[in-house]
């Protein structure tokens, strides 16, 4: 058997190098060849939002870390990770993480829930947040605090984190095989529907009081507002035509301005998809799953060829977004569950998933792409790009020329602010990187939660390292090795 391996980053000499590599992929990308500090970088200049002032171009994107209260409160590990968050120098908190609407609607029994009996947590960490930014970056009135809203839809474990307790919104031919549950249920009512829009009202109206600046009404992933842009096979008002499958996304639009009509709204949404891959026994390789005919069960998916993306779609909804009043997009793609290297590249895979089809990089790439094509449907909308860790020591040579060009407004870092949250305030600061913390893309975020654990940085983070899921999970990779 053999796998297809790509050139790590490291071995890259410099940003053009890396350039070059993505121009063989078929990917140009602008760059700049040095990282520059503030104030002369264009990370460092400052976002309008409204009336307010967003400090510099870094997002913090939502990070699970498996590792709540089972009553959905926050845990002094989920303290520790927004903390770190708050000191990175980042300005942009893009939901902090995901949040459940409801206790039956999280993706797994430790994660966040805001009700009336959680919100006091979530008030003093957003402060403490604030205090810890003030004190290490001399103010916090240029800081943008989300939270990041959902219901895990497809993927909801709620109670035992092997036991899958799915919430369908239509049966899809391939995900109803790679998880048996779905196909015994029958999708959510349209009634059922309307009682999820009301849980989002009532967490956002909290998250207004508590202080937040903005919600984020999760729309990627594979989760339930992304499963709903795909749903042409459902009958009703929430399936069938575009119109009615951005309706359920309207409809939250529209519940939380009434509930909370000074926050802000921002929606991550995965753009495109793919049909869903696996491993090939013969091979070894991660390959898209036999389908027949047409591939209608995407967002984002040229149905003639299910592995092309098609941003036609993703187009109209970001227009309807900005009718609606939505000034924050968040640009992301496919799902950790079936397309992994659409949303996450990674040179390692999680270990239930499959060895990279591409090299990662021209995922990285796609994803600035998806950006940019969406910025031109909205100039004056704030759009966030995904994708960054994989560039790993040439982050900031490619995330600063694009800004300066215009490809998108921020720069959204997901698993290196787990292990180097120091990132932004050392590019804009020092204009250098601490190559010993950079994110190199292991899966082990995501390992261990797959396996049971909390998420963390296990191979760069002594406090993951160290602790008794460290010495477990590397047991478990030494049996993986061998199978």
């Amino acid at each position: 058997m053999t796998v297809v391996s790509y050139p790590r980053i490291a071995s890259f000499r410099s940003a053009r190098q890396v350039a070059n590599r993505l121009e063989d992929l078929g990917w140009s990308l602008p760059v700049h060849d040095q990282i520059l500090p503030a104030p002369s970088s264009p990370l460092s200049k400052p976002l309008r939002m409204g009336e307010r002032q967003i400090g510099n171009r870094f997002a913090a994107q939502p990070m699970e870390g498996w590792d709540g209260e089972c009553d959905g409160r926050v845990s002094e590990l989920t303290r520790r990770r927004w903390l770190r968050m708050a000191t990175s120098g980042a300005k942009l908190f893009w939901g902090c993480e995901a949040i459940a609407v409801l206790p039956e609607a999280r993706a797994n029994p430790n994660q966040l829930v805001l009700s009336e009996s959680t919100q006091r947590d979530f008030a003093a960490l957003r402060l403490e947040m604030i205090e810890a930014h003030r004190r290490r970056f001399g103010t916090s009135d240029d800081l943008f605090i989300g939270l990041q809203l959902t219901h895990s839809g497809r993927f909801c474990r709620p109670r035992e984190k092997s036991r899958l307790e799915p919430a369908i919104v239509y049966h899809h031919p391939i995900l109803d095989s790679k998880y048996p549950p779905c196909a015994d249920r029958e999708p959510i009512t349209d009634s059922a529907v309307s009682s999820i829009v009301d849980a989002y009202a009532a967490a956002a109206r909290l998250a207004a009081n508590i202080g937040f600046d903005f919600v984020d009404l999760k729309s990627c992933h594979g989760y339930l507002g992304h499963e709903f842009l795909s749903a042409r096979h459902r009958t009703g008002p929430y399936g069938g035509s575009l119109e009615n499958r951005t309706r359920f996304l309207c409809e939250l639009i529209a519940a939380v301005r009434a509930s909370a009509p000074a926050l802000e709204i921002g929606v991550r949404l995965s753009a495109y998809d793919s049909v869903p891959f696996t491993i090939d026994p013969q091979t070894g390789r991660g390959v898209p799953v036999a389908h027949s005919g047409r591939y209608t069960w995407g967002f984002g998916v040229n149905q003639e060829n299910a592995l092309q993306p098609d941003l036609a779609e993703a187009g109209q909804l970001i227009r309807m977004l900005r009718e609606h009043g939505v000034r924050l997009v968040n640009i992301s793609a496919g799902s950790p569950y079936y397309s992994a290297h659409l949303q996450r590249p990674a040179l390692f895979p999680p270990c239930d998933s499959y060895p990279p089809p591409e090299d990662p990089l021209a995922g990285a790439a796609r994803l600035q792409w998806a950006a940019r094509e969406l910025k031109t449907e909205a100039p004056d909308m704030i759009i966030v790009s995904s994708g960054w860790s994989y560039f790993q020591d040439y982050l900031p040579h490619f995330a600063q020329a694009a800004v300066e060009a215009g490809w998108s407004d921020c720069i959204g870092l997901g698993r290196v602010m787990l292990s180097y949250p120091e990132l932004p305030a050392d590019v804009l600061e020092s204009a250098r990187l601490d190559r010993r913390k950079l994110c190199r893309t292991f899966s082990d975020c995501t390992n261990a939660p797959r396996n049971g654990m909390v998420s963390g940085c296990y191979p760069l983070d002594p406090f993951y390292r160290d602790r008794p899921e460290g010495g477990d999970l590397r047991a478990l990779k030494k049996e993986w090795a061998k199978a």
